[in-house]
Order: structure tokens, then sequence, then C-alpha cells
């Protein structure tokens, strides 16, 4: 098949003679262009932004890397999973254990990051692999019900197991982020410019960010990616078409599995300290308001939600002066009828709710709307 002459597809950017150009990830110039200067604004925020920006620009980072995750098996897969913090969490202590310093009976060997990071990721995807065929038995409530167990079976073995977690209430300190001797997580000066400790993890996170989210894209492109798809919209038909049902959700919990433990590794170093109570059903939620607010089967909707959920609660605590004193109160026991934390959990549910009935396809599908009415603009059609 001949190929569109450049000068048809400079005025017709979305004209495309084969399946190659138009399942390519950047298939635009608009695509290409507006990724660049993403990019391009997200490298410069440590030369513009204080300490405390910084961090939650780390935070949105990593969030977008689990969110990732769960979108692949929510989203894409279509397989509900609350269990998504436990995995988060044996991340988190597999880089503690083999990347952290032994402190009594805790233990720790010290190990450098590129050894302690990719097991973070495979140690919680073999644990995803095992448990799927478990869950590969149920669906819908049933699969949510079975996954909810896992996290409470996960969060009670966080608390016991004292020589890797520290215990309930005592926790430990993260591994240390050393990559061949050079610290990660040190004040460097670049470009001229002092950066803060927090800004260099962040370019570092942002690096991983886009890795993962550019494999994640061409997982979804792929055969295994057009059946994660078909085992979601209707998983009977799948399997009459050839789909092997247990290999394509195995697949599924195993890369979720693997983005979990990466972000949850991550995640006690933004955080500093890691305890067996921050592995909760909350902090899975908060995922699940990641991917259904910004979007789910997509890989820009995690990062959109993360940037959401992250920002949000500093939105409201900067804004929550100015509400009523009987509404929002923000001191512990002000008497009003909620504190800012309550406002925050109370918007959450909120909005899922909100964009599960108005816009399934969460902010992704706003930008989409608002991409076309000005493309097809002035027509209505």
């Amino acid at each position: 098949m001949s190929r569109t002459p450049r000068t048809l597809r400079r005025g017709r950017p979305e004209l495309y003679s084969d399946y190659a150009a138009d399942q390519a990830i950047w298939n635009t110039p608009a695509k290409r262009w507006s990724t660049l200067v993403i990019l391009a604004l997200a490298l410069s925020l440590p030369w513009f932004l204080g300490r405390d920006l910084l961090g939650l620009a780390t935070l949105v980072a990593v969030y977008a890397i689990s969110g990732i995750g769960l979108n692949l098996v929510s989203g894409y897969a279509g397989q509900i999973s609350l269990g998504h913090a436990v995995f988060m969490g044996i991340g988190a202590y597999t880089a503690a254990l083999l990347g952290g310093s032994p402190q009594g009976d805790i233990r720790g060997f010290e190990l450098d990051l590129l050894i302690w990071l990719p097991l973070a990721g495979l140690v919680p995807a073999f644990i995803g692999w095992l448990f799927a065929p478990i869950a590969a038995r149920v669906r819908g409530l049933y699969l949510a019900i079975l996954t909810l167990g896992l996290l409470f079976v996960g969060e009670h073995v966080f608390k016991e197991a004292r020589w890797l977690t520290g215990g309930s209430g005592l926790g430990r300190k993260p591994a240390d982020p050393v990559v061949l001797g050079f610290a990660l997580y040190e004040e460097r000066t670049i470009l001229g410019t002092e950066i803060p400790a927090i800004g260099v993890f962040y370019l570092f996170a942002l690096l991983l960010l886009v890795v993962l989210a550019v494999v994640a894209r061409n997982v979804a492109r792929t055969r295994q990616g057009r059946a994660f798809s078909a085992v979601r919209d209707r998983d009977i038909a799948a399997e009459v078409m050839g789909v092997p049902l247990l290999r394509t959700k195995r697949l599924a919990f195993t890369l979720s599995s693997f983005y979990a433990g990466i972000g949850g590794a991550l995640l006690t170093i933004v955080f500093g300290f890691v305890t067996p109570e921050r592995w909760n059903l909350l902090l899975s939620i908060d995922f699940l308001a990641v991917v259904l607010i910004g979007g789910a089967a997509t890989i820009s909707g995690p990062i959109i939600g993360a940037a959401f959920v992250v920002l949000m609660p500093r939105f409201i605590e900067t804004f929550a002066g100015s509400l009523p004193g009987w509404f929002v109160s923000t001191a512990v026991g002000g008497g009003g009828l909620l504190n800012v934390f309550q406002l925050q959990r109370l918007l959450f549910g909120v909005m899922i709710v909100l964009f599960l009935v108005l816009e399934p396809r969460g902010l992704f599908g706003v930008w989409i709307r608002v991409r076309n009415y000005f493309k097809a603009w002035p027509f209505s059609y």
C-alpha cells in the first residue's frame, strides 16, 4: 500500500493509510508537540518551585505510576480491585528490606537502588501472579470483596512482621535512594541553580513515570491490550473468540502489581517513614479515585487524576478559611459541621459518583469533549 503524500498528511493530520500510523502513540503533530511542551514544563519545575510544592509534584508522579498500574487491571481489563494498597505495601517493604539500614531487630541489607527498585516491582508482581487464578474465578462485586479480603490479610501481616515493618505504630525508615554511590535525595547544583533534595528525587520519579507510562501505552496497543479490552467488555464472548481468560487476567494482575510495588517503594521515600497502617482501604480508595476521576482505560487519565487527588486537599486547606466556620472547621475539634479531612473525603465520594454518572471517562473525557467542540466549531455536529 502506498503511503499518503507528506503534503496531504500536513493538511489532514488524521488521514492514515495504514493501521500502524493510526495506532501510533503520537499519531498527530498536535499530540507530539503538546507532549513535548508538557514534558518540558514538568522538567523545569525544580528551578521554579519551592520544597513544599516540589514535594506535591513528586507525590503526583508517584501516584500516577501506581494509578497507571491500577488502570491496567481495572480500566483496561475491567477487574475491580480494592487491594491495590497491599501490593504497594509489599513493594515498599521489599525496598526497605533490601535497600534500608538495619535498626535493632529490623532487618536491612543496604543494597543499591538498581537492585531493590526492580525487585520492589517483581516481588508484588509474583504475588499478583499467584493471586490471579483465585481472582479469575469471580468477577464484579465478588472480585471486589475478594481483593478487599486480601487487603485486610496484608494489613494484618504488615502489623505482625515486626522484623520487616517495625510493627504497628512504630514503622521503619525507607530504602536509601542511592544509585552507584550517587544519592538521589541530596541537594545538588544543576545548571547553576541549587536544587533541593526533593527536587532531585522529583526528576528521578518523573523519569520513571515517563518510561512506565510509555510501556503501559505500548502494552495497551498490543494483542494483549486488545485482549484486556475484550475481557472487560464481555468476558464470555471473549473466551468464545479464543481469548484465554485466565492468562489475560493473570497478566493484568501481574502488571498492575508491578506498577503498584514501584509506586509503593517511591512513596515511602517521599514520606520519609513507613508504617503498616498506611497501606489501608483509604489508600486503595484514593487510587480508585485517581482512575475514575482521571479517566479509565487511558494512560493520560491516571496522570490527570493523580494531580487532582494530590492537589485537591491542598486547595481545600488553602480556601477552607473562606468558608463559614459553622460549616468547615480548620482546627481539630473546632465545632464546625465538617473538618478539612472530612470535607476532602466527602468531595472525593461526590466526584466519583458524578463522574460515574455524568462522565464515565473522567477528566480525560471532559478534555476530549472540549477538544472535539473546538475542532468542530462553529458546527454543532
